[in-house]
């Protein structure tokens, strides 16, 4: 087991990257080793390696950009992160897979010229998140099984830089509202996940790289941003005096990896099979990209916070089409923000759609590592490193060439949310009530409910029998406290009468809810627990409340669930922490629960009267994710807010109070309490900032990563070898993405002919309505294909859970409960049915998608999915594609395409395809009736122009050109080889 224990001896070696041909050379044997190494050609750019100093007068080399500038001038002006990125293409010029022609390249950036050069990026570290990092892990174990079969030896499939998986994704509230919910919550989430657990401690004894985080101490943004990231590092085979350092640089299977932006490392979020290849030694290819300056200038005004600041990013951003794009922060006003305040606003990078979203190093860089703990020498190493490369401070105004500016000032940001279904969708806060009365009415094609207005303010008495026949609600877990009745009793609360403002009081001692009602309230997500100054401020406003007299509903689900057990030390040590309790708010686990869609189940009084009544119930998180479904299938309203929002929202019960003019709630004596009443004061905030930044405690909780990784994680056992023996589990199977594997590909043409349409969607299909996600339905293909198999409802788990299965994986697929496939007509009142079903032609039969693909797939019949603008955008990437290709799906035409998506589909052999100008299957009047051919003239090439044909059922035909979006020569071989993973295996088994 690999772990990173704060002052170790050994602690530096284990974290510094293996640089691909190092790694490679250091496991050949030393007269091989000898040949090649004298071979070996002088670096093309040999004079740009110097010597740096630290303030204690410790020396280091380091590959120069300073020095390169003297060759190509331009380098001074170019954006801090793409001077990042040409350091390793630099320091990795090995005339093979890094060329100097590159270096030259990326040394030539032009702010707007046209993208067509490709950059090899070599990464010093990946980091996974369980979700994603099992079916990774599953797939490095079938490439090891594969090796054994061709007699190769097993350990040639070893990651060549170190990889860390953090266990956060898997622990779910179904305990909440009482002091007992943590320890319940990790007691299920160790018992669902058993399995699962004993195949990462195989990988951990089989892959001398891979290490794990074990459950229990945060979300992998927060401990890569508190724990991994070192600032600087060096190749553990450089022994010498003055070793070769560089800063540290990234790729992970989140897409919110880019949180690390904060700290001025290049790094962002991949698909598992790119992190797969980046592990194994490729290179991280991409097109040179855009770079857009944000510059931010003047302060925020007091009552705003970081989460109202990301919020406007985001909305800005999304505007501006920066998909696929590096943003690049500067300015004064950057300068001020402090670095959690940095990291909220990289870690909402792919809400904005952006690749990164960077803020360069500075003081307040410096005093944030030494602030978490990380050692003097560490630290200085870092300063000295980042001033020598002249990287070190937040440029002004006029220092650089971007290829776009976009301007903010900070002094205009106001209280705001994002919502009900997209996190680009920013509402100010006084705007909420009324924006939420008129989406309840307008139609579902303009982000509303389609709904009758005179329902609006109606309100429905909960049964006390439990749920209706219709209704799938897993029975509660043993002892939680589920029932609502119960519930106000547990709390504590004599009445459960609902008071919120725009509704009456339902009669004394019964339960009512209606349209806007916050059945979930949940202070959760990477993006915001990291941050101490929105954490306190939601204490603050806790405490303020309760000495107020204000309490919140009982049947409202309230949890608290921190990116890391530093934020349960500070809210604990500032006080705050028994009112958060007080309010409901009692810690349910240290990861990433309600924003990934592990809020767990509603009571089936509640499940029940929404279903029943057609509700459109409401959560509201200080999350980054607010897609249709993703929180709850039966809460079709979610809002992202800050921590201390959530906590008055969760007060107010509504999201029909308008909190800017109307009370929270009633405190002491009836008197009415306004949110200007508890709102934290910068003071107050400032105050408690003390207890957030401890170098002491950071070092003392990650030192139990390998001291005391917990009793629940030490029982686990795995079994051991260098090889898997795949053991029968509805968790883990070999994956079939091997099967028939030759070292020599298959030829095959890569158009297509006759093919079917799949799918007709509209815009912003995110990958969770794609790829398996949240909670597995009973009468779904996955449900039935479970209990077939001999699991009970109760023990579905999550799809997430389940990625290591592509069993469950590829019956989910298309599988959400609120995708609309605009093949089904409407009905007569223009309400598109949801769900993953198709019409399977010839005939229009109606069926689930899986169903069809495999009746598709056994006639021999391909068939196709078409979308509209930004196609993919959204988390759960690597079985978006992984799940597409399983289908016998060929291909994707869309009008845009969210990057990583894009790029995963290629990945896995799946042609992207993308309409020119106002082109769109709207345009072409398709029904999903047609047949499809897909014609490529000539070698397949990047982004070539590529023939779509559409064979109609009255015999005519039309032709429509499309863009072929396979972006780079690298992908050009991917797709060739049948994906990127039968690529990579070929490569290491040849060597």
């Amino acid at each position: 087991m690999r772990t990173i224990v704060p002052g170790e001896p050994d602690k530096e070696d284990r974290l510094q990257p293996l640089t691909l041909n190092l790694a490679i050379l250091e496991r050949l044997p030393r007269t091989h080793r000898s040949l090649l190494m004298a071979k070996a050609p002088a670096h093309a750019f040999a004079s740009t390696l110097k010597t740096f100093k630290t303030a204690s007068g410790k020396s280091g080399k380091y590959w120069s950009l300073k020095e390169l500038a003297k060759q190509y001038p331009s380098v001074e002006r170019l954006p801090v992160s793409i001077r990042i990125v040409l350091e390793s293409v630099l320091r990795n010029c090995d005339g093979q897979k890094v060329s100097a022609k590159h270096v030259e390249e990326l040394a030539h950036w032009a702010p707007n010229a046209e993208r067509t050069d490709e950059i090899p990026f070599v990464v010093t570290r990946v980091v996974l998140q369980d979700f994603t990092g099992v079916p990774l892990l599953a797939d490095l174990a079938a490439m090891r099984s594969v090796a054994a079969k061709l007699n190769k030896s097993p350990k040639t499939i070893e990651p060549l830089v170190p990889v860390d998986l953090v266990v956060d994704h898997s622990v779910m509230v179904d305990y909440y509202g009482t002091p007992k919910a943590l320890d319940l919550n990790m007691k299920l989430e160790f018992q669902r996940n058993n399995e699962r657990y004993q195949f990462m401690k195989w990988g951990m004894q089989a892959f001398d790289t891979f290490g794990v985080v074990p459950p229990g101490f945060g979300i992998v943004h927060q401990v890569n941003l508190e724990y991994f990231a070192r600032g600087v590092y060096k190749s553990p085979a450089d022994k010498s005096d003055t070793p070769v350092y560089y800063p540290d640089s990234l790729v992970g299977t989140d897409s919110h990896t880019t949180m690390i932006n904060g700290v001025g490392v290049v790094g962002w979020g991949v698909g598992g099979i790119e992190a797969e290849a980046a592990m194994l030694g490729q290179p991280v290819y991409m097109l040179t990209p855009d770079v857009v300056g944000f510059e931010l200038t003047g302060k925020l005004r007091e009552g705003v916070t970081a989460t109202d600041l990301v919020l406007y990013v985001t909305s800005i951003l999304r505007a501006e089409k920066v998909v696929g794009k590096f943003v690049e922060f500067f300015g004064p006003g950057a300068a001020s923000i402090a670095v959690p305040d940095r990291a909220t606003i990289g870690n909402m990078a792919p809400e904005y759609g952006a690749t990164m979203g960077f803020f360069p190093v500075d003081e307040m860089t410096v005093a944030y590592f030494e602030g978490t703990g990380r050692t003097k020498e560490e630290v200085e190493r870092f300063a000295a490193y980042y001033k020598a490369q002249g990287l070190f401070g937040m440029p002004a105004p006029g220092d650089i060439d971007y290829t776009k500016v976009v301007k903010l000032d900070l002094g205009t940001v106001s209280p705001s949310l994002a919502g009900p279904k997209r996190p680009q969708d920013r509402i100010n806060l006084g705007d909420l009530s009324t924006k939420f009365a008129e989406l309840y009415s307008k139609p579902n094609d303009a982000n509303g409910f389609n709904q009758p207005a005179d329902k609006l303010k109606q309100r429905y008495a909960l049964t006390r029998e439990g749920q209706s026949g219709d209704t799938e609600v897993p029975p509660p877990p043993p002892g939680s406290p589920r029932p609502v009745i119960e519930m106000v009793a547990n709390r504590s609360t004599k009445a459960a009468a609902h008071t919120s403002a725009t509704a009456p009081s339902a009669p004394k001692g019964d339960v009512t809810i209606g349209n806007g009602d916050v059945l979930i309230a949940a202070i959760t997500s990477c993006t915001n627990t990291s941050n101490p100054s929105v954490m306190l401020a939601a204490g603050i406003l806790a405490k303020k409340a309760v000495e107020a007299g204000l309490k919140v509903q009982p049947h409202i689900k309230t949890s608290l669930a921190p990116g890391s057990r530093i934020v349960t030390e500070y809210l604990e040590k500032a006080g705050l922490l028994p009112y958060l309790e007080k309010l409901g708010f009692y810690l349910a686990g240290y990861g990433c629960t309600t924003c990934i869609g592990n809020a767990g189940d509603l009571t089936p009084e509640i499940n029940e009267a929404i279903t029943k009544n057609d509700l459109i119930g409401a959560a509201v998180l200080s999350g980054n994710r607010n897609f249709e479904a993703r929180i709850h299938p039966n809460l079709k309203a979610n809002f992202l807010a800050s921590p201390p929002l959530v906590v008055a929202f969760a007060i107010a019960g509504n999201v029909m109070t308008d909190l800017m003019t109307q009370p929270v709630g009633k405190g002491k004596g009836g008197k009415d309490v306004y949110l200007g009443d508890i709102w934290p004061t910068p003071k107050e905030i400032d105050d408690n900032l003390r207890f957030a930044m401890n170098a002491k405690s950071f070092r003392a909780n990650y030192e139990k990563v390998k001291s005391d990784p917990g009793k629940f994680w030490t029982s686990i056992k795995g079994t051991t070898g260098q090889v898997y023996d795949w053991p029968t589990s509805t968790y883990i199977a070999e994956p079939p993405f091997f099967e028939g594997f030759q070292m020599q590909p298959h030829a095959s043409d890569a158009g297509i002919q006759g093919a079917r349409v799949m799918a007709l969607f509209g815009d912003s299909i995110t990958t969770d309505h794609i790829s398996p996600a949240g909670s597995i339905k009973e009468s779904s293909p996955a449900g039935i294909w479970l209990k077939a198999h001999g699991v009970p409802k109760a023990d579905f788990n999550s799809y997430g859970s389940r990625r290591g299965n592509h069993d469950v994986m590829v019956r989910g697929t298309f599988a959400n409960v609120r995708i609309k496939n605009l093949m089904i007509p409407p009905d007569a009142n223009g309400t598109q049915e949801e769900g993953g079903v198709t019409l399977f032609q010839p005939g229009g039969e109606k069926m689930f998608i899986y169903d069809a693909a495999m009746k598709y797939m056994a006639a021999g019949t391909p068939t196709i999915v078409f979308g509209g603008e930004e196609y993919g955008t959204g988390s759960s990437r690597d079985w978006a594609a992984k799940g597409t290709q399983l289908l016998g799906i060929k291909a994707v035409v869309a009008r845009s395409f969210e990057r990583i998506h894009r790029a995963n589909l290629v990945g896995m052999g799946v042609l992207p395809l993308q309409f020119r100008g106002a082109d769109s299957w709207q345009t072409l009047g398709l029904t999903g009736e047609e047949k499809i051919d897909v014609v490529i003239g000539g070698e397949l090439k990047p982004q070539m122009d590529v023939k779509l044909v559409v064979h109609r059922a009255d015999g005519s035909h039309q032709e429509v050109t499309v863009r072929l979006r396979i972006d780079t020569p690298i992908e050009v071989d991917y797709y060739k080889h049948g994906g990127i993973l039968p690529f990579v295996l070929r490569q290491l088994l040849a060597a």
